[in-house]
């Protein structure tokens, strides 16, 4: 069996994410993926795990947009950096984030984002 490349694999994984399509995105996230950002934010384990992180965290955007602003892939690895900004009710947050990614059998196995997560979350919505 083919598999698609990795870039062709994170690429859709996050249209679907800026998209806020959960369904959509986590067909590309293996059972076993581990997503791993900045303390104080919790590993997340599988489909369901990333979703639990992601989708309480985006409830207060009004609209995503990912910008890839560079992408490398060597071997299963996908390097990403891109901008990330999110639509609040009253103002627009950008967050520059660079994620790393490792494809296995046409699925995300592992992600890990590096990004200020102190700043981000001081510019978030209140729980």
């Amino acid at each position: 069996m083919t598999h698609p490349s990795p870039l062709d694999v994170v690429r859709p994984f996050m249209r679907a994410l800026e998209q806020l399509d959960y369904e959509a995105a986590m067909i590309f996230v293996a059972d076993h993926c581990a997503y791993v950002n900045p303390p104080p934010l919790p590993v997340a384990h599988g489909p369901a795990g990333v979703r639990s992180v992601l989708e309480p965290f985006f409830a207060p955007t009004l609209r995503n947009e990912f910008k890839l602003l560079r992408q490398a892939e060597h071997g299963s690895t996908v390097f990403v950096e891109r901008l990330d900004r999110h639509q609040l009710a009253d103002r627009w947050v950008e967050l520059p984030v660079t994620g790393v990614f490792d494809v296995q059998d046409g699925k995300i196995a592992y992600w890990r984002d590096y990004f200020d997560a102190a700043w981000i979350l001081s510019e978030w919505p209140a729980g």
